[in-house]
């Protein structure tokens, strides 16, 4: 991995989902071992846990509106990283777009899946083959190995850092008690198809909290109302949602003895702070993207129509979630 360069560096194009973001940190891990510095560039959602990844030393925030090609603004970018001698980069999304700012940077290798066919702007393009790397994660690590190559099992696991001065704080501003915590993470951005029922988590929320624990939900503002239909329903709720950035959750989720999720950032979040999670599955499947924590749990059901990936049901029922009783995922509880 020898570099004609100053510095033995490369640019990591990290993923705009929180879970994915989590999830490259596998990547990152045996990168560093090729490299004396690893960069993240990604966008504001997701850039800021990079920050909680030992191994990055310096995050770049590309502010680019979803689905904005700004052609002009990635040029000014990728030359505006010139300067920084990259030995390689590595594109983790699969648009074409998301290629452009490392090759006006300029930098002499560009790794990536071949996705939407980036001939021209990935100079070391891959095919994927999606029954070799059935994991999210391997497809990732895939990457860093010039035939492909994962590395041998068991394979790395995310693991972020915490801010424990920011912790403090926080316990002490949103004053949340010293009561032993549980946090529910009711969202999903991918969609409604990957939603348990507020009605199935106020009842656990119910459950927890006779049994002494105080229960936290978190999630974006956009998971505002999915939570406050929990606290309605399960009054003594402490409602987060919309209430801490992206690292305030990092660090809130890092103090709870039990995290309860949706196949969602959140949920790989959880488990890369090593947090007992119990993940709940509905149009996606644990056999993609599974919670990747030795203490975590899977809670599914087995339905001959899932997993169909849908964002909504097709089928209009959403029956691989509301027939997931509440009592299984309190079966499941470590605490």
């Amino acid at each position: 991995m020898a570099h004609t360069g100053i510095a033995n560096k490369a640019l990591i194009v990290g993923p705009a989902w929180v879970g994915d973001m989590v999830m490259a940190h596998t990547l990152v891990q045996l990168l560093r071992r090729q490299f004396d510095e690893l960069h993240m560039a990604a966008p504001p959602a997701t850039a800021a846990l990079a920050e909680r990844m030992a191994e990055v030393h310096t995050v770049h925030t590309h502010d680019f509106a979803h689905g904005e090609l700004g052609l002009g603004r990635r040029r000014q970018t990728g030359l505006s990283l010139r300067e920084e001698d990259y030995a390689a980069c590595y594109v983790l999304p699969n648009s074409w777009k998301s290629a452009l700012v490392p090759l006006f940077a300029n930098i002499p290798k560009r790794v990536g899946w071949l996705g939407e066919a980036r001939y021209g702007l990935l100079n070391d393009r891959r095919q994927l083959d999606k029954e070799a790397y059935p994991l999210m994660i391997e497809r990732f690590m895939a990457l860093a190995d010039s035939d492909g190559q994962l590395p041998e099992k068991p394979y790395p696991r995310p693991k972020l850092q915490v801010d424990g001065d920011n912790l403090a704080r926080l316990l002490a501003d949103l004053e949340l008690g010293d009561k032993p915590a549980v946090a529910i993470c009711p969202g999903a951005e991918f969609g409604a198809a990957k939603k348990w029922p507020a009605g199935h988590y106020a009842e656990v929320a119910k459950e927890l909290m006779i049994r002494g624990h105080a229960v936290w939900l978190m999630g974006s503002p956009n998971d505002f109302d999915d939570c406050d239909r929990i606290a309605w329903a399960a009054p003594g709720v402490t409602n987060l949602a919309g209430k801490t950035k992206l690292l305030d959750a990092v660090d809130l989720i890092s103090y709870c003895q039990q995290v309860i999720c949706n196949d969602s950032g959140l949920m790989h979040v959880a488990c890369a702070l090593n947090v007992p999670t119990i993940g709940v599955f509905g149009s996606t499947s644990p056999g993609f993207t599974p919670p990747l924590g030795d203490k975590a749990q899977v809670v599914a059901r087995e339905l001959d129509c899932r997993p169909c990936f849908q964002r909504e049901c097709p089928l209009g029922h959403l029956d691989c979630l509301r027939q997931l009783h509440p009592r299984e995922v309190l079966a499941k509880l470590t605490i």
